[in-house]
């Protein structure tokens, strides 16, 4: 039984019993109700007054009853009152302090500014990528929903430097600015580009007068809610089986195939490579490339070569993106 409930469980047991302790003496004794409630107050907690009026060996009786299960409720209740405060004060500040010690330790996770509609949904994703992530939150309504879904998060300002510090953002891979508030979002991109230079930055817009400011606070990429939407609705009129299967490949639930980006290192065996021969030793598809220069080639020839910078996009099963994810860290290729 939780503290809430044990302490509500008796206060409405002692409340019966008192009820019962007044009842029991006005009909017995034909006390009038004050002085059947204080005797009966006064029998419960032992306080030990002498009694209002001599007692009848009824009333004896059953004032007997009343000092043993009138004491057992106080007492209960009064365990209620303290273990409700004790563990309700303790319990929070050890949560917070183990929440604290989790996000510390967190490296390489992504930062979630807002817990809106858009924000859960984030959420949703990241917990299905396996993601680790923080969120962090200034609306008391949104920290309960966050902390009955079991996400790290931290109450506070996300334009706040020391907010953003307290969620580990020199350690990040990245953050999502996803406030309501198109100024908010402007701030904490700001603060979060000045803190760490190489944080891979997505921010929320609401209209397109704020998407410059965003990329001149430092934002990578840019997602308007209203024009995806409309977009995404557009597209499932004039394509469905398209967006099908984007969907299932993306965000299908035990899915065999997978949409993956990649990023060339210079250590990548696949450096060098040409598509073709990358294929035949990982099995993997790329569906595009992104050069070091920005030039973008969609659905490139088998005889393009992969350079140090350069950026994939591949569709694979789990077990081939595995083996070009350790293409990716450096392991060799087995020919």
């Amino acid at each position: 039984m939780s503290p809430r409930a044990r302490l509500l469980f008796g206060i409405y047991g002692l409340t019966g019993i008192i009820l019962v302790g007044v009842a029991g003496f006005m009909i017995i004794e034909g006390w009038s109700f004050l002085d059947a409630l204080y005797m009966t107050v006064t029998t419960i907690t032992t306080v030990g007054y002498s009694e209002v009026h001599p007692l009848s060996t009824g009333g004896r009786i059953f004032c007997v009853f009343l000092i043993v299960g009138g004491v057992g409720g106080a007492l209960y209740a009064l365990m209620g009152v303290v273990g409700y405060i004790v563990q309700g004060y303790f319990g929070t500040t050890l949560g917070r302090r183990r929440m604290k010690d989790r996000i510390a330790k967190l490296n390489g996770h992504f930062i979630l500014c807002g817990y809106g509609k858009v924000g859960e949904e984030i959420a949703h994703v990241f917990t299905e990528e396996e993601t680790p992530f923080v969120v962090v939150d200034k609306r008391s309504d949104s920290v309960d929903w966050v902390e009955r879904a079991g996400y790290l998060y931290i109450m506070g300002d996300a334009t706040s430097d020391d907010v953003l510090k307290e969620a580990g953002i020199e350690r990040a891979r990245g953050l999502v600015a996803a406030v309501d508030s198109d100024a908010e979002n402007t701030y904490i991109t700001l603060s979060a580009r000045q803190l760490n230079k190489d944080l891979f930055i997505a921010a929320r817009a609401n209209s397109r007068e704020v998407e410059t400011k965003l990329k001149r606070a430092g934002a990578d990429r840019i997602v308007s809610p209203h024009r995806i939407g409309g977009r995404r609705m557009a597209m499932l009129a004039l394509r469905p089986a398209v967006v099908d299967f984007i969907d299932t490949v993306t965000y299908g639930r035990g899915r065999e195939m997978e949409l993956e980006n990649v990023d060339i290192g210079g250590n990548s065996p696949l450096a060098g490579m040409t598509l073709k021969t990358a294929r035949s030793k990982t099995g993997i598809t790329v569906l595009a490339m992104r050069k070091k220069s920005g030039k973008l080639l969609a659905n490139p020839s088998d005889e393009e070569t992969i350079e140090d910078g350069d950026r994939l996009i591949v569709i694979g099963t789990k077990k081939r993106l595995g083996v070009l994810e350790e293409a990716f860290e450096g392991v060799k290729l087995s020919d």
